[in-house]
């Protein structure tokens, strides 16, 4: 197994990552997807060990930026113990929908996804309302809807879980830091959904848990959380408006990649 080839991939992912201040899952899973395409992994199982994975790492890699949170007082703990229940339920059912579709129709999805990713971080700015706060329904129903999504793509779910937070007016610093904390029951219920989960053609590699692949969760787990660090100091002395609108770029050309040879047969 080619461990460095994950320490270098986790160190890219955390270095990205905690320059543009996204969820480490929206590069984990493309980048891996490619890597395990070089190793002749099939392609039917390598899109969802990639979003397996990235849910996977992101059990570990979220925990230091929660505890950062929560010193300062930013989780709203009320709102994690209402939308956490939902996460749960949506997760499973995500789950079992991306294990359902085939590797072409997963990487097609998720070539668009890549690409409206792309369009959020070029247009859209979370913009905080002056509506009420949410009812603990819909709380329990936005959380069905972020768990499922976020465990089809393998993200932690903040792009989704910020917009809806600030949409109801919540202060900025209490949505990132909710958000975050809320990341960690999607990863959880992933995890141990897809880790106990097996293949139908018998594909998945022998160093595999379930559709987690051990040495890539080991190597982006080892080298993401300090390169995000640097990456964050990085933010702070680059034009970060710029460098969006390169990786949203990239993110156009991932996503459109996937969804080119997945027509294709390319």
């Amino acid at each position: 197994m080619d461990y460095t080839l994950y320490l270098c991939l986790g160190a890219i992912a955390g270095l990205l990552g905690g320059l543009f201040g996204i969820g480490g899952g929206v590069i984990i899973v493309p980048i891996l997807i490619i890597a395990f395409d070089w190793q002749g992994v099939p392609q039917d199982v390598a899109a969802h060990m990639a979003v397996a994975t990235s849910l996977a790492t992101i059990v570990l890699t979220s925990i230091p930026s929660i505890y950062t949170h929560a010193q300062k007082g930013s989780v709203r703990w009320d709102l994690v113990a209402w939308i956490s229940p939902g996460i749960i339920l949506g997760t499973l059912g995500g789950g079992v929908f991306a294990l359902s579709l085939s590797g072409v129709g997963l990487q097609l999805m998720l070539g668009a996804f890549f690409i409206l990713v792309a369009l959020q971080m070029l247009f859209y700015g979370p913009q905080a309302g002056v509506r009420g706060e949410p009812g603990k329904p819909l709380i329990l129903i936005a959380g069905s809807g972020i768990g499922s999504i976020s465990a089809l793509f393998g993200i932690g779910g903040g792009s989704l879980t910020i917009p809806f937070l600030s949409y109801f007016g919540i202060p900025m610093h209490h949505v990132v830091g909710t958000a975050a904390a809320s990341g960690l029951p999607i990863a959880l219920s992933a995890t141990l959904f897809y880790g106990s989960a097996s293949s139908q053609s018998g594909n998945l590699p022998e160093a595999s848990l379930g559709y987690i692949f051990i040495p890539a969760w080991l190597g982006i787990v080892v080298a993401s959380v300090p390169s995000a660090r640097l990456g964050a100091l990085l933010a702070h002395r680059l034009d970060g408006r710029r460098l969006r609108q390169l990786f949203s770029c990239l993110l156009v050309a991932i996503g459109g990649r996937f969804i080119w040879i997945n027509l294709t047969g390319g």
